[in-house]
């Protein structure tokens, strides 16, 4: 009985010893980790966030309610109403979009002929509501001044792959 406990212990000390140096080689490593509300990670151009409705730089509205976004969004999550405007072309009247049905597939992205709805880099939004969650077109607008900067890098970086 002895010689099995002998043998027990023996296991035990060595699988000690092994871990004990498997945790001290990586103590002195750099960490893989971040502190993340203080750090934030790399994101890809691709990255899909939070919906935003772009504007040209002279201020007008990119949007030309073609509805196409409308028509490939699988979750059906967008509502485009348009009218014509006075020269003749058209323009959204009311551009909503569902964020609770969308999926954030990049589809409504794609299928945008001029750039106007995008996926911006912003991850870190949330709601206690899901009126909250209900973006009209004034929201849209707003998320696309404040992230255009962003936007256009990423647009421009990813450029040469689409």
């Amino acid at each position: 009985m002895s010689v099995i406990v002998q043998a027990a212990k023996s296991l035990i000390l060595k699988e000690f010893l092994a871990a004990f140096w498997l945790t001290t080689k990586y103590f002195f490593r750099p960490k893989v980790t971040i502190n993340y509300p203080y750090e934030k990670g790399p994101l890809s151009p691709r990255f899909r966030g939070e919906h935003a409705l772009r504007r040209y730089p002279n201020g007008e509205e990119r949007c030309i309610a073609c509805k196409l976004c409308e028509a490939i969004c699988p979750a059906q999550a967008i509502t485009i109403e348009a009218e014509p405007r006075d020269d003749g072309s058209r323009r959204t009247t009311r551009y909503d979009i569902d964020m609770t049905k969308c999926i954030y597939c990049g589809f409504c992205q794609e299928a945008c002929p001029v750039d106007a709805i995008v996926e911006g880099p912003n991850f870190e939004f949330a709601a206690e509501t899901r009126e909250e969650l209900m973006y009209d077109k004034n929201k849209l607008l707003a998320n696309g001044e404040r992230w255009e900067r962003e936007i256009a890098a990423n647009i421009a970086a990813d450029a040469p792959y689409r």
